[in-house]
């Protein structure tokens, strides 16, 4: 009787062993949460500390999945990440560009409707809309699928010389590009020899302005240039909006500030490098994105400067450009799902309050905005986020390329304005017409 009843127990343990053995490949086969999904995440710019709360708080919360981030310089991470991918490899999450989508969009997985284990969506594309600010919409949902999520958006906005300004005796930023024509003129100051000594901002030229052609762009569209065409299959920006050509309006405007036979010439292609002169004092005015503040404090303690929003060409119809960063899934994942998961709870309110606290950036969701809207160095830019726009770029490292060789064509005279924005629109609508 002893031997049958440990008979009959070993082979109910068996037969229990086995049925639980089954069950949990059967799971594995649906695409329910496995046991043991480490997931790849690579990022760049910032480092490990700007996620180790959201991710410490999601595997507390995940205990079946391992989330590890590896960090690359902005260099070399976008061939890296191209690299890794073609060969079948890489990462499951992935920081994505704001124009990437056109470039990279089928490297990535879209969000799926349903999760197996999960009653409800992850993120509805109805919640992407109420959530984020509009221009996260435009860049990373396409067809009603979402491809990435933000985590903040950035803006540029106009940094300012208090000492330089009060000297002046001007009262405030410029609000418009008026009142921004005539600080120029008022605190520009050039020697006897026409040499710039001091600069009212760094605009005009492209090589020695960081973000030269960012800036450019944000003109173009604030005075309303199509940039592409309504299928975004070729570039437009060298067309006529109600019979007036803005965009070549706009890079005349932008260049003219390097044109020594312009009122309004305060800078050229001899001087510092725009971020450094203004650390140095030596140019009044730059305009930049939010992570340049904390730059600024560290490397010139005592420079007195501040930050306002970007002057405008209409006070009713505000426009800012939009430069930033989202998570995305790639389509090489073997846990596109616990994948998904992560990034929804990194891009909740919960997840970005941890990675915004960290890296100190603007936010991207409607509600944290109202959180940031009063802070001294976040302030502008995270209420700009609300009125951010971009636009379809195609390859936007060639696009950026093709723009300061736009802005040079004109400031070395290699050409009329007309041409060379007529030249750049050429150079882009073929690289649009390659990727059909």
């Amino acid at each position: 009787m002893n031997t049958n009843k440990i008979y009959y127990i070993l082979v109910g343990s068996i037969a229990i062993a086995v049925f639980l053995t089954v069950i949990l490949i059967l799971r594995g086969i649906g695409g329910g949460t496995t046991q043991s999904a480490a997931l790849q995440f690579w990022g760049v710019f910032d480092d490990r500390s700007a996620f180790d709360k959201v991710i410490n708080d999601f595997q507390a919360q995940n205990p079946g999945i391992k989330v590890l981030y590896q960090m690359f310089s902005y260099e070399e991470y976008e061939k890296r990440l191209i690299d890794a991918l073609a060969a079948g490899a890489g990462p499951d999450i992935v920081m994505v560009h704001n124009t990437w989508l056109p470039k990279h969009g089928d490297k990535l997985k879209a969000l799926p409707a349903t999760i197996p284990g999960l009653k409800q969506p992850l993120l509805t594309v109805q919640d992407y809309r109420a959530n984020f600010v509009d221009v996260a919409f435009n860049d990373f949902v396409f067809n009603n699928q979402i491809y990435a999520l933000p985590l903040y958006v950035d803006t540029l906005a106009l940094f300012y010389n208090k000492d330089i300004l009060n000297s002046a005796g001007i009262s405030r930023p410029p609000q418009n590009w008026e009142e921004f024509n005539s600080d120029v003129e008022t605190i520009t100051r050039l020697d006897g020899s026409g040499q710039i000594v001091q600069s009212g901002a760094a605009i005009g030229t492209a090589r020695n302005i960081n973000r030269s052609t960012d800036l450019l762009s944000a003109f173009m569209i604030q005075t309303g240039t199509q940039m592409t065409d309504a299928d975004n299959r070729s570039a437009s920006f060298a067309g006529r909006v109600n019979n007036i050509p803005v965009g070549e309006t706009a890079l005349k405007y932008y260049t003219d500030f390097a044109n020594p036979s312009v009122r309004t010439y305060t800078w050229n292609d001899i001087q510092h490098y725009s971020v450094d002169a203004f650390t140095g004092g030596k140019t009044a005015m730059m305009f930049n994105y939010s992570h340049k503040v904390g730059e600024l404090k560290n490397k010139s303690p005592r420079l007195n400067f501040a930050v306002a929003s970007m002057p405008q060409v209409s006070s009713i119809d505000i426009k800012n450009y939009a430069n930033y960063w989202g998570a995305g899934v790639t389509a090489n994942s073997k846990f596109p799902n616990e994948a998904w998961k992560f990034v929804a709870y990194l891009a909740s309110k919960e997840g970005a309050q941890s990675y915004l606290s960290a890296t100190l950036r603007p936010s991207a969701r409607r509600d944290l905005i109202e959180l940031q809207r009063n802070d001294l160095d976040l302030g502008v830019f995270a209420v700009q986020a609300l009125s951010a726009r971009s636009w379809y770029q195609i390859d936007n490292t060639a696009i950026e390329s093709i723009f300061a060789d736009m802005i040079d064509d004109v400031n070395f005279h290699r050409s009329s304005v007309k041409d060379s924005i007529e030249n750049a629109e050429s150079r882009i609508s073929v690289l649009m017409s390659r990727r059909r």
